[in-house]
């Protein structure tokens, strides 16, 4: 099992917009596509309130290759993305890791 950490630098003062877009309209739409997350989080302390960070799992790179892409293609995603940011864009970057687990880790 492999889980992939993603974190989303949020534009001043669009973390709500991006909250609720997964709320409302990505996580749907993973379900369409077998995405599966583990979870979310926001800084209540740390270096900036501007960060998204979620948790995806995945079986292997090959499933995570298969399903993002078509996630990333589905017409009803890109339409809704767009949508989210016609007062402009949601966030300024992110960045991912792909996290493999010790043989120790709670979670495998």
């Amino acid at each position: 099992m492999l889980h992939e950490l993603r974190i989303y630098h949020c534009a001043p003062g669009r973390m709500p917009a991006l909250l609720k877009r997964f709320e409302t309209i990505t996580l749907g739409i993973w379900a369409k596509h077998g995405i599966r997350q583990v979870g979310f989080w926001t800084s209540e302390i740390g270096d900036s309130n501007h960060d998204l960070y979620y948790l995806l799992e995945w079986e292997s790179l090959a499933e995570r290759e298969q399903r993002w892409t078509a996630f990333q293609a589905d017409p009803e995603w890109i339409t809704k993305r767009a949508e989210t940011e016609k007062d402009g864009p949601i966030m300024t970057h992110f960045s991912n890791l792909i996290l493999k687990p010790t043989a120790f880790s709670k979670i495998k």
